[in-house]
């Protein structure tokens, strides 16, 4: 028995990856823009538009970066193979992929639980998180799955967009200020303890170099639009930072540094550093081994059980000691240290130690700036003060590396992955249709998820983290003139040479100005307007707007609470919508009624009532239809007959058939009949096979309203000629009866 249920789940497995494989095969063809690239007009269009989008893609890809939490250069290597990609398997010809703010952020706060923004470990949680995103958008889009994105409303995304431009917004102010901040448990607690710092700890020079790059930023885009303005500031700042010593070093001698915690804390980062080393050639020699063993025998014995135990341990102790050493390092390298006299007779200090007082106050008087530790080597330590760059960026492109699976970092990493992968898509199809509407070019949602989890997936490989298609940079591709996917490819090329030449120049590159790039770039995803007219137009999704934007800004950044917590809302109102649609009777048009009908005071009176019923009338719903023809029958007691106008029910359930069944019947033996008017054909055939045709009878159902009041009024005499008859009958049985003898 279970021979064979592990058969069937063996098989199962084998024809699910077989039909992947066929799909995936069906992808691997050229894109259809090839053959347009012999035109010579074409190829000049896309080199152009692909320049121009490099010019602003380089600066915001590093700055993107830096607000996941990733070394700067980090951002260039998602610039490269992803944007390819994303052009050769997607639909949209001018759709630029990339690094995006909302998904750089989310990136971010995913990782932030699992290790220190910047390390190694983070680095290699954000590959695999971008590899998880890639699965997940291509397994949609193979299997045509893309329908799940309905569940993320218009009212959610806008209430989450504009909630987290405010959070990637406020999260560069320490660097706009030049001031570092505790984080907090929330978001709200670190711009409140930023602004704190800021208002005495202000470094100036940053801040006038931030106030520069948006000067320049806006300056340009207002008078000169025309011009790549983030890329101008970009220049500007880092000359101008090169040129006056934004950033200084200089080198002090451990003897120097009076602070014996200080020296003892350098030492032991140094042992650390050794211990780590050591521990990685351990870790290689120990796999190397156990690779070599697991190929001789297909069978692994105890030995070979027990060696893989051990590695797993070597891993685990070798992944822990770097976190640890990472933070402690981090830690350190960001004390303030204040450099105290001048030339041999110089000491270092900690602010502890001029506070108290342990600095007498002729060394006051030479009392410098904080300095930071930036290196340390053979009893020299090195210190650098002044507004914060980028530094050294490694120069080449990005080798082949697999993320590492960790199924502890899976399992947390999946809600995140899940949503980075809807939220990024659906930022990348939005543009992609609204080019697509001016273009009329055919655009595949499925296709378009294909050429996205694609993307992430090979990025992943070549250490690229989480990207998606771009607003601002997909409008710049498209306004520059692109037409082919080929621009994209050119973008691509231009950011590898960067990364192969251009390297050195980057690394005066103020933190500030890549700061108010991010600012400049998140201020137009702020939008009031479609809030407000989303509160117009129907007050639940303008109820659905306002808690997302809360819950996103009160939980980040735990962004996934404000999504999780709208979604819900939006279909519990949806619910509720469905369970109360709403119930018209009409008032009685004269021209609706015979005119006998009219003279005989039928428009006024309530002898027949039509009931027009808004809605889907289903299982959530007829105790609500039962509830009004409660109401109904309790507050018309002249009603003689019912007319149901059935031109706004396009579904009735077998829930919904019963309730009409029911009533029907109940009403006929009251002596109120039932008319139905206007009823559409799919419900039509689906009473005739539920044989309710049968019980009501074909002649109570009619086209139009006319004919049902003809024929209502038709019943009324009927029925009142009928009243008058038995009331005749009791009257001459009551006087026959008087007139009788006792």
């Amino acid at each position: 028995m279970k021979l064979g249920i592990a058969k069937a789940r063996q098989e199962a497995v084998l024809r699910v990856a077989k039909v992947t494989l066929e799909k995936l095969l069906s992808l691997l063809t050229l894109p259809d823009w090839l053959p347009e690239l012999k035109d010579k007009n074409v190829l000049r269009a896309d080199f152009i538009a692909g320049l121009t989008v490099a010019l602003i893609l380089i600066p915001q890809s590093m700055a993107y970066a830096q607000l996941a939490g990733l070394p700067a250069y980090y951002g260039l290597y998602a610039a490269l193979l992803p944007t390819m990609i994303a052009a050769f398997f997607g639909s949209s010809r001018q759709l630029a992929t990339g690094p995006v703010a909302m998904v750089s952020l989310m990136t971010a706060a995913a990782l932030e639980p699992l290790a220190t923004a910047g390390s190694d470990a983070f680095v290699g949680y954000a590959v695999l998180l971008a590899l998880m995103v890639g699965l997940f958008q291509l397994t949609l889009g193979l299997f045509r799955l893309g329908v799940l994105l309905n569940f993320l409303s218009h009212p959610v995304i806008l209430g989450f967009v504009n909630a987290a431009a405010i959070i990637i917004g406020t999260s560069q102010l320490g660097k706009i200020f030049g001031v570092d901040a505790d984080k907090g448990e929330y978001h709200y607690e670190f711009v409140i303890n930023t602004i704190k710092a800021a208002l005495f700890n202000t470094h100036w020079p940053t801040l006038v170099m931030a106030l520069l790059a948006f000067a320049l930023m806006i300056g340009i885009r207002r008078y000169k639009p025309r011009l790549p303005s983030v890329l101008i500031a970009v220049i500007a700042t880092t000359l101008l930072a090169w040129l006056f010593g934004f950033e200084k070093h200089t080198t002090v001698k451990m003897e120097q540094i009076a602070n014996q915690k200080v020296r003892t804390a350098l030492m032991y980062d140094v042992l650390e550093a050794k211990r780590i080393n050591n521990l990685k050639e351990k870790f290689i020699v120990a796999q190397k081994g156990h690779v070599a063993k697991a190929g001789d025998s297909a069978d692994e014995d105890a030995t070979l059980l027990t060696e893989r135990q051990s590695l797993e341990q070597i891993k685990f102790q070798l992944d822990q000691l770097k976190e640890k050493a990472g933070s402690y390092h981090r830690e350190l390298f960001n004390t303030p240290l204040y450099l105290v006299g001048e030339d041999e007779g110089m000491k270092v200090y900690t602010w502890e130690e001029i506070s108290e007082h342990q600095v007498s106050g002729e060394e006051k008087d030479l009392f410098s700036q904080a300095w930071y530790i930036e290196s340390y080597r053979n009893g020299v330590v090195g210190l650098q003060t002044g507004g914060k760059v980028i530094g050294r960026v490694p120069s080449g492109l990005p080798g082949f590396r697999t993320p590492v699976f960790e199924w502890s970092a899976i399992m947390h990493l999946i809600g995140a992955a899940i949503t980075i992968s809807l939220i990024g898509f659906m930022e990348a199809i939005s543009i992609a249709k609204a080019m697509a509407a001016k273009t009329r070019q055919s655009l595949s949602a499925d296709r378009e998820l294909i050429g996205q989890g694609m993307a992430n997936i090979v990025g992943s490989m070549f250490q690229s983290y989480p990207v998606s298609g771009s607003f601002s940079r997909s409008a710049v591709n498209f306004n520059a003139g692109a037409i082919t996917g080929f621009s994209s490819v050119i973008s691509a090329i231009i950011v590898a040479f960067t990364l192969l030449l251009l390297t050195p120049l980057l690394y005066y590159l103020p933190q500030a100005t890549l700061a108010a790039v991010i600012i400049m770039a998140v201020a137009g995803l702020v939008s009031v307007k479609p809030a407000i007219h989303a509160w117009q137009a129907n007050r639940h999704d303008g109820i659905v707007v306002v808690v997302t934007f809360v819950f996103t800004l009160a939980y980040a950044p735990e962004l996934e609470m404000g999504i999780i917590l709208g979604m819900l809302l939006s279909l519990v109102l949806l619910l509720i919508r469905i369970m109360k649609p709403r119930v018209v009777f009409p008032p009685h048009m004269a021209y609706l009624l015979p005119p006998e009908a009219v003279a005989a005071g039928m428009v006024d009176d309530k002898r027949i009532v039509r009931m027009r019923f808004e809605g889907q009338l289903v299982f959530a719903n007829v105790a609500f239809f039962e509830e009004q023809l409660q109401k109904l029958l309790a507050s018309t007691p002249q009603l003689k007959v019912l007319i149901i106008d059935a031109v706004a029910i396009n579904e009735v359930d077998a829930s919904g058939d019963r309730v009409l069944r029911d009533y029907h019947r109940r009403l006929t033996e009251s002596g109120i009949r039932v008319l139905f008017t206007r009823v559409r054909k799919p419900i039509m055939a689906m009473f005739e096979r539920s044989h309710m045709h049968d019980e009501v009878g074909l002649d109570f159902f009619h086209r139009n309203p006319v004919d049902a009041f003809a024929h209502a009024w038709t019943l009324i005499k009927a029925i009142e000629e009928t009243e008058t008859i038995e009331e005749k009958n009791e009257v001459k049985e009551a006087t026959s009866a008087k007139q009788e003898p006792d």
